[in-house]
């Protein structure tokens, strides 16, 4: 009898720890999720892409805006109070801040006129090179930090940043 009533004290405190342990979870997941990219650009004004990103990402869950021209003014250290305020907005809510390199490259975005923190996204490389080898997510000297955990994020902004 002393061994069955054993058995259940420890059953019953193994299904509390289990409960306990199963409740935390989606706390610490939610926690670390990351919001959405939002495309300055596309269709987008800075301003609304900005708005859209801080509204879907509240308490300071991490989301990507990423600014192709014409919307890269606000990118700028010479951007308009406005546009400068919502960009501080953004980053202060801790949202991650992109232009693509490839308007860099093609003179179409200063990178000197860039505000500090601004990260540059890499398209994806052409046919054959070997520049991303295969199965890997990040180019030499990219910071994965910078970048969204998720694949479907990554590659929406590589795919953005290719045309």
């Amino acid at each position: 009898m002393a061994q069955r009533t054993t058995r259940t004290a420890f059953r019953t405190t193994l299904v509390a720890v289990a409960a306990a342990c199963a409740g935390a979870i989606p706390v610490a997941a939610f926690g670390k999720a990351e919001g959405g990219v939002y495309i300055a650009g596309a269709g987008f004004t800075f301003q609304q892409a900005a708005e859209r990103g801080l509204s879907k990402n509240p308490g300071g869950r991490r989301f990507f805006l990423l600014a192709v021209p014409p919307e890269t003014d606000a990118l700028m250290q010479t951007a308009a109070g406005g546009l400068a305020a919502v960009r501080d907005r953004v980053i202060a809510a801790n949202g991650v801040l992109y232009v693509c390199q490839r308007d860099i490259d093609n003179g179409r975005i200063n990178e000197a006129d860039l505000v500090p923190g601004v990260v540059k996204v890499r398209g994806w490389p052409p046919a054959g090179s070997t520049a991303l080898p295969h199965g890997q997510r990040y180019f030499a000297g990219e910071n994965p930090a910078d970048f969204p955990a998720s694949n479907n994020s990554l590659r929406r902004l590589r795919t953005t940043c290719s045309h």
